[in-house]
């Protein structure tokens, strides 16, 4: 199996921008799709963003479409999430996940995930 640790979380003021990083071990990372959920205090945790194996198709939640960009270095085994202009609506824990069929954004198809990083956007 493949053991996935988030890194880059942090505090940012609003219109600010972070780079959250996903590093995979235990299993190429070419064998999995990826994707990053989040979870705000209070709710549930949703998707945000999925990339196929080979980081040729992506796809976003409207909600950080335009603003957010997700990305795979096979070669790394990392995931990226570059998150430009952040709203406080943004704060919550990222996780990243691996899933071993298919892609895309139904959480319960995910196999594995990360410990999850805080991000903190401020007003």
């Amino acid at each position: 199996q493949v053991q996935l640790v988030e890194s880059g979380g942090g505090l940012v003021q609003a219109g600010g921008s972070l780079r959250l990083s996903c590093a995979a071990s235990g299993r190429p990372l070419s064998n999995y799709a990826l994707g990053w959920f989040r979870q705000a205090p209070g709710k549930e945790r949703e998707f945000v963003t999925a990339i196929n194996y080979s980081g040729g198709r992506t796809y976003y939640a409207d909600s950080v479409k335009g603003r957010f960009t997700i990305s795979r270095d096979n070669a790394k085994s990392t995931l990226y999430l570059q998150m430009n202009s952040l709203k406080p609506e943004d704060t919550a824990v990222y996780y990243c996940a691996a899933r071993i069929r298919g892609w895309g954004y139904a959480e319960y198809e995910y196999d594995y995930w990360g410990q999850g990083t805080q991000v903190t956007v401020s007003s």
